[in-house]
């Protein structure tokens, strides 16, 4: 596979420097990407990143992945508005080992969607703490800060933006630590290509000077576009906040929504950037997605390609158990012909993120066992009053936990409790309601 071919038909590639294209004919090469510790998981915005390594080792070369163990400490002050508040040291060794971890889960369940995993290059994790850890700041200066000048440093974009709302030091220094990182791992590691988000050109082209001028060598850099949704909102953000690749922040059945819900203006570069079926296979979806918003009635087809590309990222984020729990939540929420054998097959974590989706009532565990009608009126709104309680029920509108509830007389004990917790209460086809005892 041709890396920058593959990056150009999916719309991935924003900017690279002069010769990688026969650089990268010559032989397999080794490429890097870095990654910020400052959050507590890595992001569905991070995951662009991780898609142009996959990309990169599915055309056969070495993946770098260099954890800012050091960077994380100072800032990055690329297209931020204002000086970011520090990070406590602890606090960011314990983000960069939950995403080290993270990160070898991913390229794992990627590597069971590709068709032949096996002609995949390696990857390799690295922090750049190693490389400053035992530097002191008269070597750092002599070593590090001879090698740029200020005038070269003050013409990034990311310098220029920041000049009057002010820059410090600390920021303004970053960009001298990525390039030396650069050269570090072409000295260290024979790495010879750096890629990364358009936010981090000049960060990048800083390395390949490091390479240039301190090793009279030649090193390439590769970018991406930065991925923004049809209305220019930001990628990888929901109305809640964060789209993160933990489920215990984003649950595997938020995770699948947000791809349910994607815009369909949005849906062909999602289709590009992030799924690994053959070529062929997305570009006549794409098709199908370009035909409905030119005016053709291509709905349901939409919708399949929509779930289609839900299901696949879910299974590669959160493999097949997580999809599994996703697809019950979502047939159990709005789908049809849903069992009580579906509900008990959900685990703990899936209830909680039916919590979130519907509405949720506490009750204390000293109550029950309580008659159904005073659990319906008087421990929730699932009913305005206890008359109305009664004719629900005899209207057989009552289900708890999937089964329809006819007897007024009835009552909801801890044996009714699923996970010896939760309760699953439903009025009528559409009212859903769960209660949590505690």
């Amino acid at each position: 596979m041709d890396f920058i071919a593959e990056l150009e038909w999916r719309g991935m590639l924003h900017q690279l420097t002069p010769g990688i294209r026969e650089h990268l004919q010559e032989a397999p090469r080794r490429g890097y990407i870095g990654f910020d510790p400052t959050a507590p998981s890595l992001t569905i915005g991070n995951y662009v990143q991780v898609m142009l390594l996959i990309h990169w080792m599915r055309a056969g070369h070495e993946a770098v992945v260099l954890f800012g163990g050091a960077t994380g400490r100072i800032g990055d002050p690329s297209f931020k508005a204002e000086e970011r508040d520090l990070k406590t040291y602890d606090e960011l060794d314990h983000n960069l080992a939950h995403q080290k971890e993270q990160m070898s889960q991913l390229f794992a369940l990627a590597g069971k969607q590709l068709s032949n995993p096996a002609s995949t290059g390696s990857v390799t994790v690295v922090n750049n703490l190693d490389f400053y850890r035992d530097m002191n700041v008269l070597d750092f200066l002599r070593v590090v800060g001879k090698t740029l000048t200020v005038s070269y440093m003050m013409s990034k974009d990311s310098v220029q933006t920041r000049l009057e709302t002010g820059l410090s030091f600390t920021e303004f220094s970053y960009q001298l630590l990525q390039g030396y990182d650069f050269q570090k791992l072409f000295t260290e590691r024979g790495v010879s290509v750096q890629m990364g988000g358009s936010d981090q050109w000049g960060n990048i082209t800083s390395g390949t000077e490091f390479v240039r001028r301190n090793l009279e060598e030649k090193a390439y850099a590769v970018t991406t576009p930065l991925l923004t949704k049809a209305d220019g909102s930001k990628f990888g953000k929901s109305a809640e906040g964060n789209i993160w690749l933990d489920g215990e922040l984003t649950s595997p059945y938020d995770f699948y929504q947000f791809w349910l819900r994607t815009d369909d203006a949005d849906l062909a570069k999602y289709l590009k950037y992030f799924s690994l079926r053959d070529k062929e296979a997305i570009l006549a979806d794409c098709a199908t997605v370009d035909a409905h918003l030119g005016g053709e009635d291509h709905y349901r087809e939409v919708t399949d390609i929509k779930t289609g590309l839900a299901a696949e990222l879910t299974q590669r984020i959160h493999g097949e158990e997580g999809l599994q729990t996703a697809q019950r939540v979502t047939n159990l929420l709005w789908g049809r012909g849903a069992t009580p054998e579906d509900l008990q097959a959900l685990d703990a974590k899936a209830f909680r993120s039916l919590s979130g989706n519907i509405p949720t009532f506490t009750v204390a565990r000293s109550v029950l066992p309580v008659p159904l009608l005073d659990l319906l009126s008087d421990h929730s709104e699932v009913t305005s009053s206890k008359s109305e309680a009664r004719r629900a029920v005899q209207g057989n509108a009552i289900a708890v936990n999937k089964t329809k509830i006819g007897n007024p007389d009835a009552t909801v004990s801890a044996t009714d409790l699923l996970h010896d917790r939760y309760l699953m209460v439903e009025n009528g086809k559409k009212k859903r309601y769960l209660f949590m005892v505690e």
